[in-house]
C-alpha cells in the first residue's frame, strides 16, 4: 500500500518509488542499441514510410542482412563469453589441484616489508620468508596458498611470490623441534606415512 512516505511525483502523476526507480533502472537498460532495438526502428521505419514514395527493396534487404549480421555478432559474442568463463573456471580448478598435493611442502616466498631508510623515509624492501604450505585459497578469482612460518603466524602467499618449493623430510630430521614448523612439518610426515 502506498502512502506518502513511499512515492514520487512526475508530471503530475503519483508513482510508487520503488516501481519507478525500477522503470528507469529497466528503461536505461533499453536504452543499449541491441538486435531488438534495431528491429523496432526497422519496423518504424517501414510503417511510417512514404507509400507513395515505398522504399527500395535493395536498401531494405541491405538493411535487414545488417539486421542478421548484428544478431550473430550479438550470439557470438554471448557465446565468447560462456567460453571465457569455462575456460577461467578450469584453469581455477585445475591451478587448485596442482597447488593442493603442495600442501606440506616448504617454501621461499619474497614479501614487500616497510621500513625507514637513513633518511627517515619509509621505504619498502624486499624480504625472503620461508614456511610451510598448509593450505590453497581462492579469493576475488585469485590463488594464493596459505603458509605458517617460523614464528606459527600465516600468511597468504601469491604464487608469483614464491621463489623456492622444498621438501621439508631432510629438514626436520635435521633441526632440533623448537620450532613451530618442526612441529607441523613432523606432523605432516606422520599423517603421510
Amino acid at each position: 500500500m502506498a502512502n506518502v512516505l513511499n512515492t514520487i511525483n512526475v508530471d503530475g502523476k503519483t508513482y510508487d518509488a520503488a516501481a519507478y526507480a525500477a522503470s528507469k533502472t529497466d528503461e536505461k537498460k533499453s536504452n543499449d542499441l541491441d538486435k531488438n532495438a534495431f528491429l523496432k526502428l526497422l519496423i518504424t521505419q517501414l510503417e511510417n514510410q512514404d507509400p507513395l514514395d515505398p522504399q527500395d527493396n535493395s536498401e531494405f534487404v541491405a538493411q535487414m542482412a545488417q539486421f542478421s549480421s548484428l544478431e550473430q555478432m550479438t550470439n557470438m559474442n554471448d557465446a565468447l563469453g560462456k567460453i571465457n568463463t569455462l575456460v577461467s573456471n578450469m584453469d581455477t580448478s585445475v591451478l587448485v589441484g596442482q597447488l593442493s598435493s603442495m600442501i606440506g611442502k616448504g617454501i621461499d616466498w619474497e614479501e614487500q616489508v616497510q621500513t625507514t631508510d637513513d633518511k627517515g623515509e619509509l621505504t619498502l624492501i624486499p624480504e625472503t620468508k620461508s614456511g610451510i604450505i598448509t593450505g590453497v585459497t581462492v579469493a576475488d578469482g585469485n590463488t594464493r596458498v596459505v603458509v605458517m612460518d617460523e614464528d606459527g603466524q600465516k600468511h597468504t602467499v601469491e604464487i608469483g611470490n614464491i621463489s623456492n618449493v622444498y621438501s621439508i623430510i631432510e629438514e626436520v630430521a635435521e633441526n632440533d623441534g623448537t620450532n613451530p614448523l618442526d612441529a607441523l612439518a613432523a606432523e605432516m610426515i606422520t599423517a603421510e606415512a
